[in-house]
């Protein structure tokens, strides 16, 4: 939830004050960055050393005032390359230390340029540091950046709009990121069939390689129907990450069931896997802080390597993670099929009876690094095989 001002700052001046207040009253006082005004959300913290442009343009963090562990951002500007989205979907923008120079030859324009004509209201030069270890104590929260004239405000005022902003469980963002109408993009090299891809939230990387395997790529407004579906003739059906609570998908999640009904191979991706997750009748819970960055690993367990992965969530699948078991909903056996390393959450899972399976973490890992990018691989040989036997 923002409110905000295209207000620049001459490089010759001191930005003006600016305050991050949390709904436990905790407050920060740094200087503005990018647009002046409020901007409300919940406060998370991103562990990645590069790839801010890529962070910015994910649509996964549209509601969420972001938080760059990183000290140094902006250094090589915002390119026309790069983008996974159409705009800057976080809600704000934390940062310790912006660049005050832009040194890339890609670049078309600088970091706070880009935010100030998305209309994303930030702060600057507060100590990140202690910020994070905050979040990490007392979990994601609340929060609200104030600048310009409302930096002004009285704490009191400032404190209850915080507080009176709606939590992030419970939340369903997915009609604020997705496309209004079907977007088609062609296939790359020799054609397998059309995928249907229900956008809750898609990066461009994602298309791409779906694309690069042989898919043309249908992309789908969140809205969708299961006619909407069928009418794509499918080979295969793909859920993309996205904002929001899983629980308060309800929609969606019923729709993936009738997708796996239909028998259609399916692969999903972070908001995507937590959904499969719940079409096969499992649990989802709310993080204390979530996952963020490009620097998580993660044990896939049927290879038995460790891979370092590119994450974005607050919820996860409850699942057990040793051996097999019965989905409660009546699709055979489904294993967690992946780990995270640094707290034991599911991070993938497979069903043994039909052709699905969904993993929490970014395989196409724009920013990097790429470990994980093989998954596209095994969906498109799951697809292929799939359409073998039915022949």
């Amino acid at each position: 939830m923002t409110s905000s001002s295209r207000s620049g700052q001459s490089a010759t001046q001191l930005p003006e004050p600016a305050v991050l207040v949390l709904e436990d009253g905790t407050r920060y006082l740094g200087r503005a960055y990018g647009a002046r005004g409020t901007t409300l959300g919940e406060v998370v913290f991103s562990t990645g050393m590069s790839g801010y442009q890529e962070t910015l343009t994910d649509p996964s963090y549209a509601g969420q005032i972001v938080l760059q562990t990183a000290p140094h951002i902006g250094n090589t500007g915002m390119n026309e390359e790069d983008p996974e989205s159409r705009r800057i979907w976080v809600a704000g923008y934390i940062v310790r230390d912006p660049s005050r120079v832009v040194s890339n030859w890609r670049a078309t324009e600088s970091l706070d340029d880009s935010l100030i004509r998305d209309g994303i209201v930030g702060i600057s030069s507060i100590d990140t540091r202690a910020l994070t270890r905050h979040i990490r104590s007392a979990g994601s929260m609340r929060g609200g950046i104030f600048s310009g004239a409302d930096a002004a405000l009285a704490p009191e005022t400032q404190l209850q709009a915080v507080q009176q902003t709606p939590k992030m469980s419970g939340q369903n963002l997915s009609a604020q990121v997705s496309v209004e109408a079907v977007e088609v993009t062609t296939s790359v090299g020799e054609r397998i069939g059309n995928l249907a891809v229900l956008d809750l939230g898609i990066k461009q990387a994602t298309i791409d390689n779906l694309a690069g395997r042989g898919f043309e790529v249908h992309v789908l407004p969140q809205s969708a129907s299961i006619e909407d579906i069928r009418a794509v003739d499918p080979v295969a059906v793909f859920y993309s990450n996205g904002p929001g609570d899983p629980a308060a998908s309800d929609e969606h999640v019923a729709l993936l069931r009738s997708v796996l009904d239909d028998g259609l191979p399916f692969f999903g991706i972070c908001f995507g896997n937590q959904l499969f997750g719940r079409a096969l009748g499992l649990d989802t819970y709310k993080l204390p802080f979530g996952h963020r960055g490009i620097n998580q690993p993660v044990l896939d367990k049927a290879t038995g390597k460790v891979e370092i992965t590119a994450h974005n969530h607050g919820f996860a699948v409850e699942a057990p993670l040793e051996g097999s078991f019965d989905s409660p909903n009546g699709y055979g056996k489904v294993e967690v099929s992946h780990v995270g390393l640094n707290d034991n959450v599911v991070e993938g899972l497979r069903a043994l009876d039909i052709p699905a399976f969904s993993v929490q973490y970014h395989p196409e890992a724009a920013a990097g690094p790429h470990d994980a990018n093989y998954l596209f691989d095994r969906f498109t040989d799951l697809v292929i095989s799939t359409l073998k036997d039915a022949k």
